[in-house]
């Protein structure tokens, strides 16, 4: 049975061109900056991103956590949203292991964090209170329902947060599907962070590997914090390989995955049962539910729909993330909608 995967976009495999580009890439040591194709890597995404250097890490949790470390001391306090990948979805590292307290604020429905929520939460000098440091954005911003911020947001934020001399982090995990969301050149979105923090691995379709970018000087303390946490990585070209042909041949293409998540809400809303969730989708994500009209849980929708072939991924017990990529084709798109159908009639 040949399985649709809508779980995440983090299934997906690398393309046929990928394999290749691994298995002729030329290697070095990595830790002592001698392997060529992790150099080309890094320049080619600080140059993509308007940003002076990269940095290749194995993941984007650690591509976060390397960030928040660079900009953070311990005591040090990072204003974020509830709902960002950070607080909810990073094992509480910054915490565990950089002594970094988090103060979270409500995301709005379109991902952002209110100005005047982020202004009120910047610390006074007070020796009570720890130092506000650092803001993180989210974009696309994935519980949110995967809603791109735009770049004039992102400069409200950075200039906000430059005038408390705070910097201000960009968890980019999916950047350039806000950028394809948005028609702009991600280097738009990225201009006005100190730092960004993009997934190669997601759907650009890379093995391995996030990017963490910044100035020179930023990269160069980040390198060091990389390698106290393990990062150190030896012929990782093998893998960086791939993550240039995601840049060169995988980022243009998002636009597709977007058509095809239009494409499938449309015939998702047309099931009995199944309701769209407002404004659903922003990019490649689709959140839906059961209306109360279906008695089954989402667990069992899901269960049954995987009998089938058609893996969707939870949201609670009565909704859905749905997740457009590569691997999935028009085909897929209209299987997907049929199966679902079917469950539900």
């Amino acid at each position: 049975m040949n399985i649709i995967d809508l779980r995440s976009d983090t299934v997906t495999h690398p393309t046929p061109a990928m394999r290749k580009a691994m298995a002729e890439a030329e290697l070095g040591d990595d830790v002592f900056g001698e392997d060529p194709t992790i150099n080309r890597l890094q320049e080619l995404a600080a140059a993509r991103l308007g940003k002076e250097a990269g940095l290749l890490v194995p993941s984007g949790t650690m591509g976060n956590l390397a960030a928040v470390l660079t900009h953070c001391g311990r005591g040090d306090e990072v204003i974020m949203g509830h709902s960002g990948h950070t607080f909810i979805y990073e094992a509480g590292g910054i915490s565990a292991l950089g002594g970094v307290h988090p103060f979270t604020l409500p995301n709005q429905p379109d991902g952002t964090l209110k100005l005047e929520d982020i202004q009120d939460a910047i610390r006074t000098e007070n020796v009570h209170f720890p130092t506000s440091r650092l803001v993180i954005l989210e974009n696309t911003q994935n519980r949110c329902g995967g809603v791109p911020l735009t770049a004039a947001y992102t400069r409200q934020v950075a200039d906000l947060a430059h005038a408390h001399d705070m910097k201000l982090h960009l968890d980019g995990a999916r950047i350039f599907n806000a950028a394809a969301a948005l028609g702009v050149p991600v280097s738009e979105l990225t201009a006005p962070a100190d730092s960004i923090t993009f997934c190669l691995s997601k759907g650009l379709c890379a093995p391995v590997g996030s990017v963490l970018c910044g100035s020179k000087e930023f990269i160069a303390r980040a390198r060091r914090i990389r390698k106290q946490l393990g990062g150190g990585m030896r012929q990782a070209g093998v893998l960086a390989a791939a993550g240039i042909v995601a840049l060169e041949q995988m980022t243009d293409r998002l636009v597709e995955d977007h058509q095809r998540a239009r494409r499938l809400a449309e015939l998702l809303a047309q099931i009995p049962g199944m309701a769209l969730q407002a404004g659903s989708p922003a990019s490649n994500m689709i959140f839906c539910y059961l209306t109360d009209a279906v008695k089954l849980e989402a667990q069992t929708v899901a269960q049954r729909a995987a009998e089938q072939g058609v893996k969707i991924g939870l949201n609670g017990t009565r909704g859905f993330r749905i997740v457009l990529h590569y691997w999935v084709d028009d085909a897929a798109v209209e299987r997907t909608a049929a199966v679902l159908r079917q469950v539900l009639a």
